[in-house]
Formats: structure tokens, sequence, C-alpha cells
């Protein structure tokens, strides 16, 4: 980890919506160290300022690859990134998912909006080492059928099932309606023998953790990425403070043995 950015270098980008795109960035000179599944960088826009962004794809060759929606002054920066661009990176930052706690185990990404984004280098891995994994579960919650992520991929996915419902449908959507949570009853796992990834609105997070709890997951098999409000990533500016835990230093993956007291108080 370094608390100086590195020049990166933007070597594709690749458009998801009309307002997400994902971009592929190589070191300059110098890389950072390697990043975990789940961990964040932090990446500054030359003249606007800097934003803490989840891996989306983790190169063999060291390259990067970040999923950005054009929310603000930052992330619209990085949106309009062409080709040769060059910004600066720190990190590696925060907890990743615990692909080894499941190992052997039935797998469930539950993914809304977004937060399919850091989830991503959790299917990759799991499609990449088969053997250490039993089945893979991937269930995608989007507003319509046009915020989608990572569509030309998404086939791939089911093994043994893929399920993807929006909330709103355009013309001519012919699949799922409704929230993520519905698309459980169709995933085949051993509720002993899972463990979940979950990310998305907190909203979502909620009431994912519940049904899954409901369905006899235990609490600690449960790992949500909360990244709300990061700011420095270092932990000493508060702003991603959540009770006791700084989600930047503390997280943001956390299982949800911890976060569950402290999501259940209201503006906390």
């Amino acid at each position: 980890m370094t608390a100086v950015p590195l020049p990166y270098r933007v070597v594709d980008t690749r458009p998801e919506t009309v307002d997400t795109v994902t971009f592929h960035l190589e070191p300059v000179h110098e890389a950072l160290s390697p990043f975990a599944p789940g961990q964040f960088a932090m990446i500054y826009a030359f003249g606007i300022g800097e934003a803490p962004i989840s891996v989306a794809g983790i190169l063999p060759d060291g390259g990067l690859l970040h999923t950005v929606r054009a929310v603000g002054a930052v992330s619209r920066a990085l949106y309009e990134l062409k080709p040769g661009a060059v910004v600066g990176m720190r990190g590696p930052f925060g907890t990743g998912w615990d692909l080894p706690l499941a190992t052997g185990d039935d797998l469930l990404v539950v993914a809304g909006g977004i937060g399919l984004a850091p989830l991503r280098p959790v299917v990759r891995a799991a499609l990449a080492a088969p053997q250490s994994y039993g089945r893979l579960n991937v269930l995608i919650g989007a507003r319509t059928p046009d915020d989608l992520l990572y569509r030309d991929e998404l086939d791939g996915w089911a093994r043994p099932y893929r399920g993807v419902t929006v909330d709103r449908p355009g013309e001519g959507w012919r699949g799922r309606v409704g929230v993520v949570t519905t698309l459980l009853d169709d995933a085949l796992f051993s509720p002993t023998e899972t463990t979940a990834f979950v990310c998305g609105p907190e909203v979502m997070i909620r009431a994912t953790a519940r049904e899954l709890l409901h369905r006899g997951l235990t609490p600690d098999r449960i790992l949500i990425s909360l990244e709300r409000n990061m700011h420095c990533a270092t932990g000493h500016c508060g702003h991603c403070q959540l009770g006791p835990l700084l989600l930047c230093r503390d997280g943001p993956v956390v299982g949800y043995e911890r976060a569950e007291p402290l999501l259940a108080v209201r503006e906390l």
C-alpha cells in the first residue's frame, strides 16, 4: 500500500450503460501491491480529486479493471477518460472477500446495481477454480434492463444458476421482475455448506441477509460489502464510520455477524 499516488495509464474503456464505464488501467512505471477481490483503490483524476473505487477485475499482468458510474465530479471525470489518459492510484485498501473461507462450499453471489462490480472478481475466481468450490449461484438485481452490467459475460456465469431480475421492465423484457431475493427460490445450494457474498444498496443488503438467515445460513457465512461515504481510505477522517467500524480500514467487506447490530440502528 502506498500513500503517494502512482501513475496508471488507461489502456481501454468499455461502456456498460449510459452512465457507467469499465476501464482497464496499467502502471506507467511502478505497480501497486497486488489487490485482492473486494479491496479498493483511491483513484485520482488530475485537477479534480480522488475517489474510492473497488476493483472489478484483477489481471495476471498487474492490470486492474474498475467500473465507475458518473454520479459526481470525480466519477464523471473518470467516466470520461480516454485510452492513453493517466490517473493517480493509491492502494490497495480495505478488507477483501474471504474466498478461503468458502473453500468447498456452495457460493451465493448476490448483487444489486453497481454492487456487481466488486463481486465480479469473486465470480471470476470461482469460475477459474471450480474444483475449490461447490455450486456457484449468481443473483443479480438492477433497476432496469438498461442498467445491467457485464452483459457479455452473464451467460458464462451460470454454474449451475445465474438469475437476473429488474425493478422496472422495459419494452421487450422477458425476464424476471422484482427484488433480487426472489431469485433465491431457484438457486441451488445447501444452507449449512454455503458462503454468501452480498453487495448493493444497504436496504438490499439487509433484506438479502434476513432472507439468507431465514433459509439457514449463519451470520458468519454471509459476507457483505459496505462502501458508504469512504473518503480518505486511511481511517483518519471518520466519514465512513459505522459505529466502532471505520469501513475503509475495517471493511468494506465485513461478516454479517459484525454488521447486523450496527445496521439495525437508525441513522448510525
